[in-house]
This record gives C-alpha cells, sequence and structure tokens, in this order.
C-alpha cells in the first residue's frame, strides 16, 4: 500500500503573492468604500439635541431654551414636537456668543500667549490597548469643547485618519513624512492640514510613506557631524512651529512600537498618555515597553533633548467592571503607578466598536442607533475620562 506524505504548499515567490493579495484586498476595500462613502461625498456630522449642546458648553438646557426663545444666538432646529438641536458648527457659534456677552465667564478656551502649545502623545507598545480609539474620542471631544485641535496620524496602519473620512489607497493624502524628511523635498506643515467634520478640529492623515522615516533616519544620524542628534529629536517641534498659533492642542496617535516615529513624539510631547488593557499579557508587555521608554528618553534627555513633561498618565481601556480579574489588574496598577493612572477608566462597549465598524466615533452615531442604556454609559465614559484629560491640560496652563 502506497502513502502519500502530504507535503505543504511551497511559497516560492512570497513577495509576489503577498502584493498579489494586497492589490485585491486594495479593490474590495476600494469598492466597499463607493458603496459607502462615495469619492464626491464629503463626511457629516449629525446635528447634537439641547441637552448635549448644553453639556459641551457649560449651561443648563433651560438656559440655552430661553437664548432661542428670545431670537439670542444661533437659531436651532425644531421638529414639529419642539425639540431642538444644533449643528456643529451652530455650537460653536453659540460658544462665541456666549463669550462675548458673558461677565467673566471664558467660554472659548482657547490658549493666551503664555500658556504653551499641549502636544499629547498617545502610546502603546502592544496593539488593542484602544489606543486610536482613545485618540479620535479625545481630539474630537477637545474640538467639541471649544479647543483648536490637530490630530496627528503617525501609525503607517492609518486607522486614525480612516475614522475621519481618509483613505490612503484611495486619497492619497501626504502624510507628517513630508514634514519630517531630511532632504530638500520637506514640506511646511500647513500644507499637510485636512479640515474634517468636527469644526475645530483638522487632522494630517498617514499613509505607508511614514515608514520611510524610519529608515531615513538611521542613516542621518550616522552621518555624525554632531548635530543631527538635535535636528532628529527636534524635528516635530520645528514642523509644529509652522502652525502653532492655530491650535491650543495636539493629539498624536503614535504606531504601536518604540520606532522613530514614536522617539520623535515622545521628543516634542507635553503629555504622554499610555493606554493598557487590564489583562496580565497587556500588563506585561507594558512593562517591557516602558522599560525600553525609558531607557531610550534617558538617552535622548544626555543628547540634550527636552523631556521635561507636563504630565504622564495611564489609562484603563476596555475596562470590565464586572471581570474580577480586571479589577484586581487595576487594583495593581493603581497600587504601583498611584496618580499616574487617570482616576476614570474606559469601558468596554458594543455601542463604541459597533461604530467602529462603520468608521465612526461614538460622538457621530445618533444614540437611536442603540439600547439607551449602552449609548449612555459608554458616553458618559467617554465625557468623565476625556474631561480628566481636559482638566490635566488646563492646569498644564495654569487655571483653576
Amino acid at each position: 500500500m502506497n502513502l502519500k506524505v502530504q507535503i505543504p504548499d511551497q511559497i516560492a515567490e512570497v513577495d509576489l503573492l503577498v502584493t498579489q493579495q494586497a492589490n485585491e484586498l486594495s479593490a474590495m476595500l476600494h469598492e466597499h468604500r463607493l458603496e459607502m462613502f462615495p469619492p464626491d461625498a464629503q463626511k457629516t456630522l449629525r446635528p447634537f439635541q439641547l441637552s448635549e449642546v448644553a453639556h459641551y458648553l457649560g449651561v443648563t438646557s433651560g438656559y440655552l431654551k430661553n437664548l432661542s426663545l428670545e431670537g439670542r444666538g444661533p437659531l436651532p432646529m425644531v421638529t414639529p414636537s419642539g425639540r431642538r438641536s444644533y449643528s456643529a458648527e451652530q455650537m460653536l457659534e453659540m460658544r462665541r456668543f456666549l463669550d462675548r456677552h458673558s461677565r467673566g465667564i471664558k467660554y472659548l478656551p482657547h490658549r493666551k500667549n503664555a500658556e504653551h502649545l499641549q502636544v499629547l502623545a498617545i502610546v502603546n507598545f502592544k496593539g488593542g490597548s484602544a489606543k486610536t480609539t482613545t485618540a479620535a474620542h479625545l481630539a474630537q471631544h477637545l474640538a467639541l469643547t471649544g479647543h483648536r485641535v490637530l490630530a496627528i496620524d503617525l501609525d503607517p496602519q492609518a486607522s486614525l485618519s480612516a475614522l475621519h473620512g481618509f483613505q490612503p489607497e484611495i486619497d492619497h493624502n501626504e502624510s507628517l513624512y513630508e514634514a519630517l524628511r531630511y532632504d530638500d523635498q520637506r514640506k511646511p506643515l500647513s500644507r499637510l492640514l485636512k479640515k474634517t467634520n468636527f469644526p475645530g478640529l483638522d487632522v494630517v492623515p498617514a499613509n505607508l510613506e511614514l515608514q520611510e522615516y524610519e529608515y531615513d533616519t538611521p542613516l542621518a544620524l550616522s552621518r555624525n557631524d554632531g548635530t543631527m542628534g538635535r535636528v532628529f529629536f527636534g524635528r516635530l517641534d520645528e514642523a509644529l512651529a509652522d502652525v502653532a498659533d492655530d491650535y491650543d492642542v495636539v493629539v498624536i496617535d503614535c504606531p504601536p512600537q518604540l520606532g522613530y516615529l514614536t522617539l520623535t513624539a515622545l521628543s516634542s510631547s507635553t503629555g504622554i498618555l499610555i493606554t493598557v488593557h487590564p489583562q496580565m499579557l497587556d500588563v506585561m508587555s507594558m512593562c517591557q515597553f516602558l522599560l525600553m521608554m525609558g531607557e531610550v528618553m534617558g538617552t535622548l534627555k544626555r543628547a540634550g533633548a527636552n523631556t521635561r513633561l507636563d504630565w504622564l498618565r495611564y489609562l484603563v481601556t476596555r475596562y470590565e467592571p464586572t471581570d474580577g480579574p480586571q479589577g484586581q489588574m487595576v487594583a495593581f496598577m493603581r497600587a504601583i503607578f498611584k496618580q499616574h493612572v487617570l482616576v476614570n477608566e474606559m469601558l468596554k462597549s458594543t455601542a463604541i466598536s459597533d461604530a467602529g465598524i462603520t468608521k465612526q466615533s461614538l460622538y457621530e452615531v445618533e444614540r437611536t442607533q442603540f439600547t439607551r442604556a449602552t449609548y449612555d454609559r459608554a458616553m458618559e465614559a467617554l465625557h468623565r475620562v476625556n474631561g480628566e484629560i481636559a482638566e490635566l491640560i488646563h492646569k498644564a496652563w495654569g487655571r483653576h
């Protein structure tokens, strides 16, 4: 009896196979996007109900209703049943109206001349820690509360870009690489900005070209002319100087690795937010990340980089309060890191994950699309987490 031994498939031309599969996947994604989001379409933003607008402005719903009845400020959209709502643009207009007519209360939280630009790096060594989701919701929350925000996608996977309607394989937008590159083709950051559907929020999209920076930097540093080290860790500062006066906060979504892109972001940061999922493997991975980051930041400091931060915090993400082991892990982290762990955790929520399927944040979807309790629970967690981070920003500016 002859027994034939099954030999696994041999892939000789792996580069051709991977390229073919990538092209097929890209074509499928392109067709999917054409169905969901036509080329000439612009990402829009839903209207916000009166209670939501009141929350973001920091006033009561009754006060807003009285203003509309008196014809003061932008007039809301009113349904036949009397429900009032405002567009995001009207919300910003109302904020300006209140700021002009208030006595001592500031409704526009823009930084003053003595208050430095806040540059926040969202980092983690491990994927799946909700890093991009955190960066997107933080940037959008800050914009909704009146801040001028620039979001920078430093991850070549471009997930933050996709959430804001930019697809690198289709749109071919330029990335931050164009403002960081070491040759004479370098461009000012102002030419790379893209407006989003959130008033006050601009984004610098990502693409695979960012990976070139990981190859270019060691070559540039190898010139060893005594100045390249300073040129490297001040590179993002120099790029941001082109637009710094137009923004209050910069939110950077770093790639899930401690490469030159992440180091460049860390070198310019005034605040660092480390996201962590409270599972043993994730915490072990974070431990290795912290050891590496501490060593590298020490090297940068000895080379002359400014590594002083206004704050560093750990954010517990995808937290399930009823999960006993997760609760123990959070308690363990609080015992070790103490006040450096944010008081509020970001809860795991199907509302956020389901919104992401359609490339939306929770701020973009209507409450009616979910079970009210599920939506409200997730939104309340977002308000608490992002509100706590906003307080850290204002404290760094010396505000009370």
